[in-house]
């Protein structure tokens, strides 16, 4: 079987699928890889690279589908790639379904079978597959590194000869996968680190990490089976309202990160919390992506407030990095669907049934709930 990776279209995507380096490991699964030339310049992986690892070059994307029997890509396919995907290929790719409905329908209608691997479920045996969990540990980390530089001053306190500096003080709302990477970072740097979330699960992992735990006088826990924090009440909001407003008066850094699958980021740092900050100041919103947590972020923006606060609306993931470990997340998938020879869609997998959005020309969206113990089913012997 052959894998194709393309080039992204998207001239803000800097990923490449694969990098050389997982080529080595995918061949040892017996399949065969094919790219396109200058797939991987943005990530700084050179064509000779590619070569050198025993893929294949060809000239464009129609080339490419023609070849190929799954398609490993980064970003969804444009209308044009779509149209020149053929019957029965297999996709693999971020294609935000909740949202896609009509590219849904046209890669149905072309008979495609297509893979959200942002739809990978949140149970234990996915881990390894979850390009949502590893992407943002590498922005948890760029966000504190974004935060630095613009805060222009050191994290760590220090006692020098020509006087003393104080600590910075961050704020990580949200403390998932990105917030645990950003608390981690910021403590390494010698911040004195908050964090809240509304899921009580999570004050061990925080306080573990040298963090302060904040929480509010009100019994009410965020955490939901899918791993996701979920929707809180008015009373809970509004004593996190008055939370954040007295923290906003103290930190230096604000790091938000909180999202909700499928719906707009709720909105957590108001223009009040913006304006009690200190002049020199800095938020990083990483979720700009789906509306932001702050009411003032831009996405894909950083600018400075009236009252000098730095509000940062983009963070640039790290390529190189990021497309090494996207890559090891579609392997370990292929993996669990067998090697060259042996490869299968089990549509009674628990996971390829939820994040397989498009098979054998209907829609798979949205799926069923599952547990976040969910197992994989293991053949007893008679």
């Amino acid at each position: 079987m052959i894998i194709g990776v393309p080039k992204e279209k998207d001239v803000k995507e800097h990923r490449v699928a694969l990098s050389p380096k997982n080529i080595l490991k995918i061949k040892k699964l017996g399949y065969s890889v094919i790219v396109e030339k200058g797939c991987g310049v943005m990530s700084k992986y050179s064509d000779e690279e590619y070569k050198a690892a025993g893929a294949e070059l060809v000239e464009d994307f129609k080339e490419l589908s023609s070849k190929s029997d799954i398609i490993f890509k980064v970003q969804p396919p444009t209308e044009e790639e779509v149209s020149q995907l053929r019957k029965g290929i297999l996709l693999f790719s971020y294609l935000y379904p909740a949202r896609n409905g009509e590219l849904l329908k046209k890669l149905a209608d072309k008979g495609v079978n297509a893979i959200a691997m942002d739809a990978i479920p949140r149970i234990s045996r996915a881990q390894k597959m979850d390009v949502l969990s590893s992407m943002a540990n590498i922005m948890g980390y760029r966000a504190v590194v974004e935060a630095s530089y613009y805060f222009g001053r050191f994290l760590n306190g220090q006692i020098t000869a020509a006087g003393k500096v104080d600590p910075a003080k961050v704020l990580v709302i949200g403390a998932g996968v990105a917030g645990l990477a950003a608390i981690g970072t910021a403590k390494a740097m010698g911040a004195i680190v908050r964090a809240f979330d509304t899921r009580k699960e999570v004050q061990e992992q925080i306080q573990s990490m040298g963090a302060q735990f904040l929480t509010v006088n009100i019994e009410e826990d965020g955490s939901t089976a899918s791993g996701y924090s979920k929707e809180m009440s008015k009373q809970f909001l509004e004593a996190e309202e008055e939370l954040f407003l007295q923290q906003a008066k103290e930190v230096d850094i604000i790091i938000t990160t909180a999202q909700i699958p499928g719906k707009e980021a709720p909105k957590l740092i108001l223009q009040k919390h913006v304006e009690a900050m200190k002049r020199g100041s800095v938020i990083v919103d990483l979720a700009a992506g789906t509306g932001g947590n702050c009411v003032l972020t831009k996405p894909n923006e950083i600018y400075v407030t009236n009252n000098g606060v730095t509000i940062i609306g983009k963070v640039d993931i790290l390529p190189m990095q990021a497309s090494f470990l996207y890559g090891n997340n579609l392997i370990n998938f292929l993996e669990e669907m067998g090697n060259a020879e042996s490869f299968k869609i089990d549509m009674n997998d628990d996971v390829v049934k939820r994040a397989m959005v498009v098979y054998e020309g209907s829609v798979n969206w949205p799926p069923e709930p599952i547990s976040v113990s969910a197992q994989k089913k293991v053949e007893i012997p008679k």
